[in-house]
Parts: C-alpha cells; structure tokens; sequence
C-alpha cells in the first residue's frame, strides 16, 4: 500500500504508482552495491600484485641485500603523473556529464512533442470538408486519437531505441521495444554504430551503395526487409531462435497509408515468437578480459574478429566504428523519420498552425541532436596510445615505488605502495568506466530509469486524460483564493468575482 496524500484522498487523480515498485534495500544491501561501485572492486587484482612486489622487495632488502634507491624520481615524477591523470579523469567525467545532458534533452524532446501532439492539435487533423456525413467527421477523430497514441508510443520507442543502440544491442526484438514498433516497415539506413557481425565481416565484403529511397522507383524490396540482429550479436538470449524466425512485419499497399495514398513494402512473414524476446536488461558477465593486463588486449583480439567475453569487450563493440553492413541497425533514426512523416502529414493536411507545425520540427531536431551528441561520445574513445602509456608509466612507477621508499618507510613500505597503487589506478579505472556511460556498470547512466520511470511514465500520464479544459477548472469553486496575498484573506469563488466585475477584480490585485 502506498500512503495517499489529502489530494489524492479527496478524489484527486493519482499518477505514476507502480504496484511492481521494488523495495528499498536493506542496510547490508546497499553497502555492498556501493562497494561494488567504487574503484577497489575494479583494482582490487592490481592492488595484490603490487602488494606481492613490495612484499618480495621488502624480504630481499631485508634479509639478502638492500635493494633502496635514492627517493628523488616520487617527487618529480609523481607531482607529473598525478597531473596527467587529473587531465584523463576529468576527460572521461566530461564525457558522462555531457551523455547526461543529452539524455535530459531527449526527455524534454519527448515532454514538449508529446504535450503539443496531445493539448495543442485539434481532435480532428483531417480536412474538414462540407460534403463530410457526420459519420465521417467522427471517424476522422478516432483516427486523429489513434494517430496521437501511436506518435506518443513512438516517443517512448524512440527513448528505449536509443538505450539498446547505446548499448550495441541491435535489432527491435526486445521486451520494451518490439510492441511498440512492430508495425512499422524498416528504412535501409547505415548504421553509425555496427553490431558484431559488421565488426567481424571482410572489408571487401562491405557494400558501398546507397539504397535508393522507398519511395522512388529504383527501389528494391530486399532493401525493406529484416530487422535481424546479428548471430554473434551483444547480446541475445540463450533461448533465442534461429535468426530467420527473428523478422519483423512489414507493410503492405492494403496496410500502411498516408492519407490514403498506399506506400510500396514487402510482407516477408509474421513476426517472432513473443516469447522468445530478449529482456529490457541483458548485461553481459565479468570475464578474465576485465583484468589486468588482459583488458589491454581487449582491443586488439576484438578488431581482429575475437568474440571476447566480458563487461570491457561489450562496451568496447558498442563503441567501435567500421563500414556498415547490409541491414539496418539504427533504430533510433528510422523512428524519427517515421515522427517526421506524422509532421509532414498535418503540413498537407493544413490543419494546424505554423507556429505548431514550427515548434514540432524543432522539438523533433531536437531528438535527433541528442542522438547524434551521443553517437559522438561514443565512437569518440579517448586514443589508444595516450590510454596505454599513461598505463605503463603508472605500472612503472608503481613498480619503482618500493625501492625508493625502503630506506626511510622499512616495512611501512607493503602498505604505502599498496596505497599509492590505490591511488594512481583507482582514478584510471574510473575513468574507463565512465569514458562510456552507456553499459551496465555501477557507475554508468541509468538509462533504464531515464527510459522507464521518467519518459514511459510522464507519456502515459499525459494521455489519461482528455485535455484539460480552462473554462472548467480555472473556474473551480476551490479557486477561492484567486484575489487573495494569503489564505487569512477574503475568499470567494471565480464566479462570485464574475459577479463583481472587473473594478474589483482591478483593486483587489492593487491591494496584493
């Protein structure tokens, strides 16, 4: 049972109540979750190895010969490091602020196009002719009222969309996305982001040609044809089926019109079994390939064709670019298209003012901004080179840490460098992990929240009702504190003020 306000109490409408909601976890619960979210957990492999190495250095100076150097190389190197590594920290924190900001924009995106689509068109978007029964005209406002729905799913498919490609997870065939654009036909676009099979196949395998438009007459009818993911794809479910079964349906002349004019598609065949749907949530599991030194050679093996295991390996295919495959992957994209063909309708319909039409195309640039600011964080990695040899210069410096320290620390020594390792890789780690804030990682995005507890939510919300009308609430009897600075004030009802006429209404706002 959630507790109910005196609002909600009294009758008043009550939203976003999940009865699935989860409940808040123990004391033991989160501190462990926040343990697994900080560095240690990441590092934790590095800190024993360098605990061993002072350890041994620490028994040879000891008890077979002093191994202590002059302590000159921690001042000058370490003040250098430690900047360099404030830079690589920073880098990567910028990088999750921004992909943070242009999520805030894909949820204003989708606030302001769902509230102008629900409250500013009128019930009925089609050409009012005079000759029109009135049979007909009711008709048209149904399918205005599907129209609106379906463009409002299309938001919130555009916001899961965008998750599962941040995420390398291709095709539509997930729990949270497969109802809400299982009708729609698929664009030939090229993907800005390829799914493992692209990353896997032969360059001279790679086609270079622009399909033609659907709607010319050099169109072939292969170009519109599956939403496959990728067999070897990140990620699917053990139980998914052979990729054939895994096709989409598309439109027909007799089923998919604008205005009444058919569009040209292919039916190939029916959709999936929808039991066979991969979760909203898949992530991939820790592997050897997560530690170091063997993440260095995630890289590597990944470009040339490896299927790696492992949290890095997934964020790594998800980020990487090369030529585009034949299928279509960007799903995001083709949605805002299929929003834009809805804005182009009402401009051939001509019933909607410019000033509507003007701020839906900039609300749907909007969108389709946010995505592209967050296909550039992530194709953008921070380069190699610089990644790799700030490593070693901290791996060296670590190493040579024990022998500088002997002479004054003794056995003090296994705890300082163990520390300092700490330290120095603990901020490294960091970084990696929140250079691509779009996984599954402690510390990334929540994405599924932003997608589900935000957007789904407010969408939904905002068509449970029909729209409000000013002449019926502003007019409300419990409006009487309209005229009033406090509730000590007279109090009197709109329509009382109505009575009185706009005098009192002038010299009651002198008085607040």
């Amino acid at each position: 049972m959630h507790p109910l306000s005196r609002s909600q109490r009294a009758g008043a409408p009550v939203y976003n109540i999940d009865p699935n909601t989860p409940n808040i976890p123990s004391t033991c619960s989160s501190f462990w979750q926040a343990v697994l979210a900080t560095a240690l957990f990441r590092c934790w492999h590095i800190l024993i190895f360098f605990g061993a190495w002072s350890t041994a250095v620490c028994v040879i100076s000891h008890n077979v010969h002093s191994l202590a150097l002059q302590p000159t190389l921690i001042t000058v190197f370490g003040t250098v490091l430690g900047f360099v590594i404030s830079y690589r920290t920073t880098s990567s924190f910028e990088r999750y602020n921004e992909g943070r900001r242009l999520w805030s924009q894909i949820v204003l995106g989708s606030r302001v196009f769902a509230r102008i689509v629900w409250l500013h068109l009128p019930d009925n978007v089609y050409p009012d002719g005079q000759a029109l029964t009135r049979e007909q005209k009711e008709e048209n406002k149904a399918k205005t009222l599907i129209e609106k729905k379906s463009v409002v799913n299309l938001l919130e498919a555009y916001a899961v969309a965008v998750k599962h490609y941040l995420r390398g997870e291709d095709g539509i065939f997930y729990e949270d996305l497969y109802h809400l654009v299982r009708f729609l036909p698929s664009y030939a676009l090229p993907p800005s982001i390829p799914s493992v099979a692209d990353l896997n196949r032969p360059r001279d395998s790679m086609s270079d040609d622009v399909p033609a438009s659907p709607r010319s007459g050099h169109f072939h009818g292969s170009r519109l044809t599956k939403r496959v993911p990728a067999p070897d794809g990140l990620p699917l479910p053990t139980t998914a089926p052979p990729p054939s079964l895994r096709v989409t349906t598309f439109a027909t002349e007799n089923t998919l019109r604008v205005d009444g004019r058919p569009q040209r598609g292919e039916k190939l065949s029916t959709g999936p079994d929808e039991s066979f749907l991969a979760p909203a949530m898949n992530p991939p599991k820790y592997s050897l390939f997560d530690l170091f030194p063997f993440s260095l050679l995630v890289r590597m093996l990944t470009k040339n064709g490896v299927d790696v295991k492992g949290k890095r390996a997934a964020r790594l295919r998800a980020a990487m670019r090369n030529h585009r495959g034949d299928n279509s992957y960007n799903i995001p994209l083709e949605i805002s298209l299929y929003l834009g063909s809805y804005v182009s309708a009402l401009q051939l319909r001509k019933t909607v003012d410019a000033p509507t039409m003007t701020q839906l195309l900039a609300t749907l640039n909007q969108l389709v901004d946010a995505l592209t600011g967050l296909e550039r964080i992530l194709t953008t990695p921070i380069p190699f080179s610089y990644s790799i040899h700030l490593w070693l210069v901290t791996l060296v410096y670590c190493l040579a840490l024990p022998f500088q320290t002997w002479s004054s620390l003794k056995w003090f020594t296994i705890p300082a460098t163990v520390l300092a390792s700490f330290i120095f890789f603990g901020f490294l780690v960091a970084g990696e992990e929140i250079e691509n804030p779009f996984g599954y990682d402690k510390n990334d995005l929540n994405m599924d929240h932003f997608v589900h507890n935000i957007i789904r939510k407010e969408l939904r919300a905002i068509i449970s009702m029909p729209k409000p009308d000013p002449g019926v609430w502003a007019f409300s009897s419990e409006n009487d504190l309209l005229f009033a600075s406090s509730d000590k004030d007279e109090r009197a009802p709109p329509s009382e003020w109505v009575r009185r006429g706009i005098p009192k209404m002038q010299d009651a706002l002198a008085m607040l």
